[in-house]
């Protein structure tokens, strides 16, 4: 890698390659990056700004001074560079751009690795031409990595309301650093055994409040908690913990800061020119120019950039509805159709199915996540089968039909039973991660305990049996930080989750819960490896609405330690409740939501149920279980 990063001048091939959309490491000539030049040390540096009249750097090397260091510009395509012997690492710089209206206007490098903390809005020079890599076995192991077999349980979390330390100073913000975060979170996510941290708003941005979902510099982690070489560690720690690492990643619009991506260089150049196609009204952002080769590839090589320079393991790309529909979010006159009348946009679709293809082509075991929320087609399928190449997709059909369930009064979920089965009608269709994610606990949505109906011990015994549901039901899994132990208040970027709260005996059972969900889920084979086929799921009873109790089975490759769910979502205890097995054979209790641990009554229950012979739920045996209020029973055959 190190070699790999020894600058060379941009030359033919390079304006080629980038003009084709395939130069996969232009952030490796473009940006700043430091070299030698007739024996002296310094920094090139290289920008994209087709439409300016001139470009000069200017940065402390220089006293801000733009006419000392103007760049050369260098066709077809209108890369400006320049070379400045006296510019270091650490240095702050921008580029000033002339425009056409011969106006100066001053932007942060969108190549850059490092930005200046906000307020400021300057780049800063760094070379990240020797990270240091420790992760060897974990990256050898990932080319052998198939998403779709294996435990995927993700713990989504923003670093900078995580924890905080105590400060009293109004200007500090009370940031974990990215080395401290990392073995903060490492401990908390080994002791609940979670697989994969996902971590929001990485990517450098303006504004605290956007989470990191307006990106100005889409080659930089975020100064707010260190360095890059800061979190190149965090990422080297949390593989050295076998904890897999995904970044939330968004290319599909960006933000109107001066210093940002808009307008460029005086024109559109990242963003479409008609605001018809490059303006989202609802969040008031830019969106990226999917037609243009140049922006295609700033795009794709941001996303090798991260999984290739940053050993990420997966990106989770943001709103992708937003960039394949031409009308989202959109009004008649706010849109323009495509070339056949149509509002899906042809030039996005080919984005996603070059983005997908090349970026898991040359990183085995990487995965690419869509947060998509309709029914488009093929969205995980290969892109030689018309599909977008996505690893997997959220599922946000179930989310909301399971959200919309528990938050009813127990007695009148009878008529809603089919919202908690209508998603296994269509769970092969696509490689599903089911989340509950930050943006369901904001905006006043309130946080998941808060959603359940009740008060006080109900609430937490509603949201047990839901989680059970959700870990039983086939779909890898995600959980936003502070809701497996119940946090009561919204989450809010501005301060730390409510730890407090794992002192009182509730909070801390539903922890327990979770964890021991969490367990089950990752040791059993049933529990994942055949998320994606017919073969791994079975309902026992799917229609039992007046009792609103589902039974339903997971099974393994092996036919071994298949797992029996039976969970019951009202507060009516079912003494005898009968479920129907496939066989005579023995069924032990592995998992009992009574037990005193999770906050139950601590009830003595036999380890071990035998199949009987006589009718129930359509087969020929059955056991007989004590099923408590809002019970959960899960039994290994």
């Amino acid at each position: 890698m190190e070699k790999d990063f020894i600058y060379q001048e941009i030359g033919e091939l390079d304006h080629y390659l980038f003009g084709q959309g395939t130069h996969y490491d232009i952030y490796k000539k473009l940006g700043a990056h430091i070299g030698e030049k007739d024996g002296k040390a310094g920094v090139y540096f290289g920008v994209w700004a087709p439409r300016a009249k001139e470009v000069f750097v200017v940065g402390e090397f220089n006293g801000w001074d733009r006419n000392q260091n103007p760049m050369e510009r260098q066709e077809p395509l209108g890369i400006y560079t320049c070379f400045v012997p006296n510019a270091a690492i650490g240095m702050l710089y921008k580029y000033c751009i002339k425009t056409y209206q011969d106006e100066y206007i001053y932007k942060a490098d969108p190549f850059a690795n490092y930005a200046e903390l906000r307020p400021g809005t300057a780049s800063r020079i760094v070379d990240i031409s020797n990270l240091k890599w420790t992760d060897q076995t974990w990256m050898e192991k990932r080319e052998t990595f198939k998403c779709e077999e294996a435990p995927v349980s993700i713990y989504e979390v923003h670093m900078g309301s995580w924890k905080k330390h105590p400060h009293e100073n109004l200007e500090e913000d009370g940031f974990y650093s990215y080395r401290e975060f990392a073995k903060s979170v490492t401990e908390y996510i080994k002791e609940m055994g979670y697989t994969h941290i996902e971590l929001m708003g990485i990517l450098e941005h303006p504004f605290d409040g956007s989470w990191g979902y307006q990106v100005t510099g889409y080659f930089a982690p975020t100064s707010r908690y260190g360095s890059p070489e800061d979190f190149a560690w965090m990422i080297d720690y949390f593989h050295k913990n076998q904890i897999g690492v995904i970044l939330d990643w968004v290319p599909a619009h960006f933000p109107k800061d001066a210093h940002g991506l808009e307008n460029f260089d005086g024109t559109p150049t990242f963003e479409y020119a008609d605001s018809r196609l490059g303006e989202h009204p609802d969040w008031g952002t830019k969106i990226f120019d999917y037609s243009k080769n140049e922006v295609r590839n700033f795009l794709i090589a941001n996303a090798m950039f991260w999984v290739e320079e940053f050993h990420i393991d997966g990106l989770r790309v943001d709103a992708v509805a937003s960039i394949l529909y031409l009308d989202y979010g959109k009004q008649d006159g706010q849109w323009v159709a495509n070339k056949y009348g149509g509002n899906e946009n042809l030039e996005a679709i080919e984005f996603f199915r070059h983005l997908n293809s090349v970026v898991l082509g040359r990183n085995k075991g990487a995965m690419m996540i869509a947060e998509e929320s309709t029914a488009w087609p093929k969205v995980t399928k290969p892109v030689e089968e018309g599909g977008l190449g996505f690893s997997m997709k959220w599922n946000m059909g179930w989310m909301h039909d399971f959200l919309e369930y528990m938050k009813l009064d127990p007695y009148f979920r009878k008529g809603h039973h089919n919202q908690m089965t209508f998603a296994m009608s269509y769970a092969y269709s696509e490689n599903y991660i089911l989340v509950l994610s930050h943006d369901e606990v904001v905006h006043l949505k309130g946080s998941m305990i808060e959603k359940m109906p009740g008060v006080g011990a109900d609430k937490f015994a509603n949201l047990k049996v839901g989680y059970a549901f959700m870990m039983g039901h086939n779909g890898k899994k995600l959980l936003f930080m502070g809701q497996d132990f119940g946090q009561f208040r919204e989450w809010s970027e501005k301060r730390e989750l409510d730890w407090y709260l794992l002192a009182e005996e509730e909070n801390k059972t539903l922890q327990t819960w979770v964890k021991d969900l969490l367990g089950l889920y990752k040791d059993y084979k049933a529990m994942h490896e055949l998320d994606d086929s017919y073969e791994g799921f079975e309902w026992i009873n799917a229609d039992d609405g007046t009792r609103s109790i589902f039974s339903f089975i997971r099974k393994s490759k092996s036919k071994k330690k298949n797992l029996l769910f039976v969970c019951n979502f009202t507060p009516v205890e079912r003494e005898d409740y009968k479920v129907g097995v496939p066989s005579l054979k023995e069924y032990q209790l592995i998992l009992n939501s009574d037990a005193k641990k999770y906050g139950g009554t601590g009830k003595r229950r036999a380890k071990t149920y035998k199949g009987i012979k006589g009718e129930c739920d359509n087969r020929p045996y059955h056991i007989s279980y004590s099923l408590p209020p809002y019970g959960v029973a899960v039994f290994e055959f």
